[in-house]
């Protein structure tokens, strides 16, 4: 029986992997058996992932990496998503990810066959790879066209106060370590602590530590 990895990702931490579980489910009706599920908040640019790395860490040889789609992956610029990659194969792992044609599970006898569909396979995941680095930045200037035509007719007003969230960790704190405070809240540690900092200080002694932009990004 093959053991399969199950990587889930989402990019923020106001999202939800509720939907990736059917991933499990769908490997054990394929018969794999389930070594690990490994869940991640951190964006698909960022190749310091921790839950990714201790996946790639944990592999075995003949291991099975599955994911939702090659984005949950990487969003990696080519030549750096290729090294993430082949960090995976020179364990002796494997990724099943919906798009990806796996040649390597085909048997033959032929060096020159086997030439052939490992340099198919190579190019296959080169283009998918490219694929999701280019929905990536094909996002990011729709984003960034749509802020500036916002901005443009007086619309923008850039991310809001969450006051509820803010209100919640306030009240949290005064029972909980700052780490737990930040789980139950279902934000990152910086940004509790952030708001915390904006609740205790003075605005002028906040003005003074921080600049104004810093501290609406430590905001939850």
């Amino acid at each position: 029986m093959k053991a399969a990895r199950i990587y889930q990702r989402v990019s923020t931490e106001e999202q939800n992997l509720e939907r990736q579980n059917a991933l499990i489910e769908k490997a054990k009706a394929e018969g794999y058996y389930i070594a690990g599920v490994y869940k991640e908040k951190a964006s698909g640019v960022r190749a310091d992932r921790p839950v990714l790395n201790k996946l790639i860490a944990d592999l075995q040889e003949g291991d099975v990496i599955i994911a939702e789609h090659i984005d949950r992956i990487t969003r990696l610029p080519l030549a750096e998503a290729e090294k993430l990659v082949n960090r995976i194969r020179e364990k002796g792992a494997f990724l099943s990810i919906p798009g990806i044609i796996d040649l390597s599970q085909i048997q033959t006898n032929s060096d020159i066959a086997k030439i052939v569909l490992d340099s198919i396979q190579t190019m296959l995941l080169k283009i998918a790879l490219q694929m999701a680095r280019d929905d990536y930045e094909q996002r990011k200037k729709r984003q960034a066209a749509g802020i500036a035509e916002a901005k443009k007719q007086g619309r923008f007003k850039g991310r809001q106060a969450d006051t509820q969230k803010h209100k919640l960790i306030i009240s949290l704190r005064s029972h909980h370590t700052l780490q737990e405070t930040a789980k139950l809240a279902g934000c990152s540690v910086s940004a509790a602590f952030g708001r915390l900092c904006v609740e205790t200080l003075s605005d002028a002694a906040v003005k003074q530590m921080l600049p104004t932009s810093r501290l609406r990004a430590a905001v939850c």
